[in-house]
């Protein structure tokens, strides 16, 4: 006869207060097979896992079951438990009664009924549980990051300077992302180039770091320790050899001044050669293959004057796409924040009006490297009056952004601060929602901003128009309820950040789910926020949602250690929950193939029935409710176990 304990947790009064706990445990003692039911103040603590390892070794017990918390809090605690008093961490089972339980009911004799009702489940289903072995698996002693950012150099060099190698692949010519972009950094007002680009130098140097530029994921095969890379390389039209970043390529070019800069958002103009800005890396020039006359015409003028201008003889215009196969054992996924699209919200005449701009352009306007030289102009002129409006696209269900961005009030206080010390004679006037001022050192930025004279609106900013040529923004004043209108020289937009354009297709790629904000969704946010539901996926920076430059750098740290425990261990456990074929009852009709999302099936051409690759089988049970002829059977997750968990409820 099978000898079952159970264990049921008090978790302070965070279930006693709901539940009946001693009713609880008097009811299970007389459940089939128990031999031991008892409640305790914290489970989880030590007492209270040694009162289960006490009771496992001296009355033999074969299955154990705790009623507490969520698996997902602590499964893997009690599970090392049992495993520690000799039995088989698979023959033990969670009843979550509380999430499920305490925490959703008042009444308390209908939440202890309820409790009473999961436990004879678990108990039903523990019951029909078998021991199952842990598999372990190499894991190749390579890293890829993908996005060159602050949090993907971070990460880079976090695991480069711990003796391994990593791949870092940004999609641009030269690794830096949107920090580059940006003038200061809130609260300290440090230069943003002095703190990245000693970084950005430092990532190119670091003999353990392979930078892959200009280059873009196309496919990812493989699991947790053994990931299949495709990178496609794209053309530079310039040796990285030869070139050594002279520029008369650029000073060359016929179309020079007339390509819309991105890295300056517009407000500038650029060659067709051109790098990013001055302190790329590396400072090799790229030729833009959507505007050079040569590529797109096969003719330039009747000869190529940059080809002419290049003492080097670095432009080659034979370069083709390369694709390189990477053998990577973990990945980090970095890929950053686009600022909102302000035309999304046309009441503001962005797009519309040259004198309505974003907060990302305001960065470029104000930083030394940019298209004014540092100078804020509008219309050539500097401002005397500058308006800014908050929560653009962040916080708003109609263009369905729900969340806050985290940085838009404080890099608005920046922008505000900015121009007190630019033009001390402006006057700034802020339309906010609310101001989040929750990091280290905000609200003291704030209220120094407050007392340099910037005043602080709080309300509803309805539109902006121009009326006989002048800039007008209307707005309520949710304090006083006045409706109010303010004639202005500059709209500066406080756009919230969104997900990156290519964020969709690589998550399909990565086989990661999207959350709700569609950002990629961590494995939970608050045990694992740097982990995804893919095995050997990290999260790292503003691809897991948005958040400040410290709060990038310290989560590019997180996902770095986690990449280095599977890199420094060499192998890695995979849980045994997966699927299992029963090949005389498969008929390799292959649907079960269609519908994994992990591509954990493939069919056997020789023995003509499906097989399961276990490293890359989830245990999500979808390949077994699709299985027509019921030839798919999912280890711990048997349909008896099921039926039985079932039958224990009703």
């Amino acid at each position: 006869m099978k000898k079952i304990g159970i264990y049921i947790c008090h978790c302070g009064v965070n279930i006693a207060s709901t539940v009946d706990v001693k009713k609880v445990a008097s009811y299970a003692k007389n459940l089939p097979n128990v031999v031991v039911s008892t409640d305790y103040v914290y489970m989880c603590s030590e007492p209270g896992q040694e009162l289960i390892k006490k009771d496992i070794r001296e009355k033999g017990l074969d299955m154990v079951v705790v009623a507490s918390c969520s698996p997902t809090m602590h499964e893997p605690t009690f599970r090392t438990a049992v495993q520690e008093a000799g039995l088989n961490p698979y023959c033990f089972e969670m009843a979550n009664i509380r999430e499920q339980c305490s925490w959703v009911h008042e009444d308390r004799e209908k939440a202890t009924e309820k409790a009473i009702g999961l436990i004879k489940s678990a108990v039903a289903r523990v019951s029909l549980s078998e021991p199952l072995e842990e598999k372990e698996v190499p894991v190749a002693q390579t890293a890829l990051v993908i996005g060159g950012g602050i949090a993907g150099i971070q990460a880079s060099l976090d695991i480069a300077n711990a003796g391994f190698k990593v791949y870092l692949v940004e999609k641009e010519p030269s690794i830096g992302g949107r920090m580059a972009q940006l003038d200061k950094t809130f609260p300290t007002l440090d230069c943003s180039a002095c703190i990245l680009t000693p970084k950005m130098v430092e990532a190119a140097r670091n003999k353990n770091i392979e930078l892959l530029t200009y280059s873009e994921v196309t496919d990812v095969s493989g699991y947790v320790g053994n990931f299949k890379v495709k990178v496609k390389k794209k053309p530079r039209y310039i040796d990285v050899e030869k070139c050594t970043g002279c520029g008369n390529c650029a000073s060359a070019c016929r179309l020079k001044g007339r390509i819309p800069d991105e890295f300056n958002l517009g407000l500038s103009k650029r060659a067709v050669p051109y790098i990013l800005f001055p302190q790329a890396v590396p400072l090799i020039y790229t030729i833009d293959p959507n505007h050079c006359l040569y590529i797109q015409k096969g003719k330039c003028g009747d000869k190529l004057l940059c080809k002419e201008a290049c003492t080097a003889d670095a432009i080659n215009f034979d370069q083709k796409e390369e694709f390189l196969e990477l053998d990577v054992g973990t990945i980090i996924v970095a890929t950053g924040i686009d600022p909102f699209d302000a035309a999304l919200k046309p009441e503001y005449g962005y797009g519309k009006y040259p004198e309505v701009i974003n907060g990302l352009e305001f960065e470029r306007l104000s930083s030394a490297s940019g298209p004014t030289g540092g100078e804020i102009m509008v219309n050539n002129k500097k401002p005397k009056k500058i308006v800014f409006i908050s929560c653009v696209g962040s916080r708003d269900k109609q263009v369905g952004n729900e969340y806050c961005s985290r940085v838009c009030c404080m890099y608005t206080a920046k922008h505000a601060h900015l121009v007190k010390e630019k033009i001390p004679d402006a006057q700034v006037i802020v339309c906010y929602t609310d101001v989040r001022a929750f990091g280290k050192g905000f609200e003291e930025f704030y209220d120094r901003v407050k007392n340099e004279g910037v005043i602080y609106r709080r309300g509803s900013v309805g539109e902006v128009y121009k009326k006989a040529g002048q800039l007008i923004v209307r707005s309520e004043d949710t304090l006083t309820g006045e409706v109010y209108e303010e004639e202005t020289d500059l709209v500066v937009l406080a756009v919230g950040l969104v997900q990156r354009n290519e964020g969709v297709g690589l998550a399909g790629l990565l086989r990661i789910p999207l959350g709700p904000d569609k950002f990629f969704l961590e494995a939970h946010p608050k045990l694992r926020p740097v982990d995804t539901s893919m095995k050997g996926i990290y999260l790292a920076g503003c691809a897991q949602g948005p958040k400040d430059i410290p709060d990038s750098v310290a989560q590019a740290k997180g996902a770095a250690s986690s990449a280095l425990v599977l890199l420094e261990t060499g192998r890695v456990k995979l849980e045994p929950f997966c699927a299992v074929i029963d090949k005389d009852r498969c008929g390799g009709c292959r649907i079960c193939e269609g519908v994994c999302s992990y591509s954990a099936l493939k069919y056997d051409p020789e023995q003509k029935v499906m097989t399961v690759n276990e490293a890359l089988c989830e245990g999500c049970g979808v390949c077994s409710s699709a299985c027509p002829s019921g030839a798919i059977k999912m280890n711990h997750f048997t349909d008896k176990q099921i039926q039985a968990q079932i039958g224990g409820l009703v």
